[in-house]
């Protein structure tokens, strides 16, 4: 039997896992508020019908299709991808992209909002011993994967830089992944930066990539921290929204038995 590992977070409203303006809200109805929805769909039937008078419980989100383990499409990145095509929605996304060898990157020592380079990849990858094959799913794991939770989670861990993205997709790689907010540097430190230098080339220069060779990447990835470098496959199907920027997923590390 293969060996599980749950690479996504749950849904919760009650972390602060996303910048208030799209913070998610979750109204959960229990059993005993929804009797009256049930009732609704048998003409005659009574409370005292039903087990414990109780309905079902139920669910309002009001959610984006970036709040939780997501997977961003080319189209969120940019209108066009591959040097000017229409930039790929979620729904579009091949699903040879989505289950694939994983590769894990270990950037944990790197500072919050140091922005990973070509180097900085290619130095990881000669430490495990990792030849990138086309689809290899690349997970990076930083800092911020220990700060989810906390306030300051939007904050933290490091980001991939335009020249470590490419790096990576003009090697094959589609689908790439990181346990931070985004898969740039946090927007509090490349702020600063631009404040610095007025250079609007810095701003999330690791999505922008796309509009060169077409990627997706998954982000609030959860446990990266216990997987081996290499050995396993990620299975992160998007939820299909139609032409969506993102779609959710319940992003999963499979692992042979002995691994």
């Amino acid at each position: 039997m293969p060996r599980f590992i749950d690479l996504s977070v749950a849904l919760d409203p009650d972390i602060k896992s996303d910048p208030e303006i799209m913070h998610p809200k979750i109204d959960y109805l229990a059993h005993a508020e929804t009797a009256g929805q049930v009732k609704a769909f048998f003409p005659g039937l009574a409370d005292a019908d039903l087990p414990g008078g109780e309905g079902w419980g139920i669910e309002r989100l009001e959610i984006t299709t970036h709040n939780g383990t997501h997977l961003d499409a080319p189209y969120h990145h940019h209108s066009t991808m591959d040097q000017g095509k229409p930039a790929l929605t979620i729904d579009e996304v091949p699903l040879e992209w989505c289950f694939a060898p994983g590769v894990r990157l270990d950037f944990r020592q790197f500072d919050d909002g140091y922005v990973a380079t070509a180097k900085d990849v290619e130095a990881e990858l000669a430490r495990i011993g990792h030849e990138i094959r086309p689809l290899d799913i690349v997970l990076v794991n930083t800092a911020a994967g220990a700060a989810y939770g906390d306030p300051d989670y939007i904050h933290k861990g490091c980001g991939m830089g335009r020249e470590a993205t490419l790096y990576l997709l003009e090697r094959g790689v589609r689908v790439t992944g990181t346990d931070a907010w985004s898969w740039d540097a946090p927007f509090s430190h490349t702020a600063r930066r631009y404040a610095e230098t007025h250079d609007a080339g810095l701003i999330w220069e690791g999505h922008r990539a796309s509009m060169e060779i077409g990627y997706c990447h998954l982000e609030k990835l959860a446990n990266l921290d216990k997987l081996p470098d290499t050995g396993f496959t990620v299975s992160c199907f998007p939820y299909k929204i139609k032409a969506a920027s993102a779609g959710f997923t319940r992003a999963v590390a499979i692992l042979d038995q002995g691994v």
